[in-house]
C-alpha cells in the first residue's frame, strides 16, 4: 500500500471514529422521558433559561406556575390549543412530516430558520430540555426527543404536560397559572373569548399580552375561531359573537 492510500485510509478511520463517538455522545446525552410517564417535571429548560436572562439584566424574576390535571382543563380550551398549535396531534407520532416540509420550503424561501412545522410533542421536547437556538442541530435534538416522548407517554400525558408547562407571558407558566393572572380565575371558568385570547398569546408570549387588543392578537385570534368553527368544535352563533370582539 502507497503512502497515499495510507493516509487516506487513516484519515477515513478517523472521520468514521469521530462520526460514531458524536452518535454515541448525541444519544448518550439525551434526557430520560420515561420518568415523566408518572412524575411532573420539576422544572423546565425554559424557565431555566428565564432565570438566567433576569439575572443577566438584573433583574427579578417571579415564576407563576400552577399544575392543573388534565381532566380539569376544558374540552374547548384543549380544541382551541390543538387547532392552534397541531391539528393532527392525535394522529401524527410526534413529528407531522407534511407540516415540516412545508415549514422547509418556508425556510428555504425566506432565507431564514422561521417558526412552524414543530408539533405540539416536539414544543414540548424543546420547553422541558432543549434551548430557544434556532439550528439545525437543535432541531434534530428535538425531533429524537419528541419521538421518545411519544414512545413512553400517552398523548393526552404529552398533552397535559404541555399545558402545564407553555409559557403564555413573563414568568407565567402553563395555562391554569395564566387564566389565573390575566382573567383572574381558573382555566375552568374561562369563557370561549378568554380561551382564544389565551392561546392566541402561545406563538409569542413575551411580546403579545392576551389583554392586549394589538393587530396580531385579532388576527391570532380570527384565524382560530375560524379554524374551530371549521372543525365544528363551537356554533356559527358562538363564532359570530366572538368575532365581534375582535373585529
Amino acid at each position: 500500500m502507497n503512502r497515499r492510500k495510507k493516509i487516506f485510509l487513516f484519515v477515513c478511520l478517523g472521520l468514521l471514529g469521530s462520526a460514531l463517538l458524536f452518535t454515541a455522545y448525541f444519544f448518550l446525552s439525551l434526557p430520560e422521558v420515561a420518568l415523566l410517564k408518572k412524575e411532573n417535571p420539576k422544572t423546565t429548560s425554559m424557565i431555566q433559561l428565564r432565570k438566567k436572562e433576569a439575572a443577566k439584566a438584573g433583574k427579578s424574576f417571579y415564576l407563576r406556575w400552577q399544575w392543573i390535571p388534565f381532566n380539569a382543563v376544558p374540552d374547548l380550551l384543549k380544541k382551541t390549543v390543538i387547532v392552534s398549535e397541531d391539528a393532527a396531534f392525535y394522529q401524527h407520532d410526534g413529528i407531522d412530516y407534511y407540516e415540516l416540509k412545508e415549514a422547509f420550503k418556508r425556510n428555504l424561501r425566506d432565507g431564514k430558520k422561521a417558526r412552524g412545522g414543530s408539533t405540539i410533542t416536539q414544543q414540548l421536547a424543546k420547553n422541558l430540555f432543549l434551548s430557544t437556538e434556532k439550528s439545525y442541530y437543535r432541531k434534530i435534538r428535538e425531533m429524537v426527543i419528541a419521538k421518545r416522548l411519544e414512545k413512553y407517554l400517552s398523548k393526552d400525558r404529552i398533552f397535559c404536560i404541555y399545558l402545564n408547562v407553555i409559557e403564555l407571558g413573563p414568568g407565567i407558566f402553563g395555562v391554569e397559572a395564566a387564566a389565573q393572572y390575566f382573567f383572574k380565575k381558573s382555566t375552568s371558568f374561562l369563557n370561549l373569548v378568554e380561551m382564544v385570547r389565551l392561546v392566541s398569546v402561545m406563538p409569542k408570549p413575551l411580546k403579545v399580552s392576551p389583554l392586549s387588543d394589538s393587530k396580531y392578537l385579532k388576527w391570532r385570534a380570527l384565524l382560530i375561531l375560524k379554524r374551530l368553527l371549521h372543525y365544528r368544535h363551537i356554533s356559527n352563533v358562538q363564532f359570530e359573537k366572538a368575532q365581534a370582539v375582535f373585529k
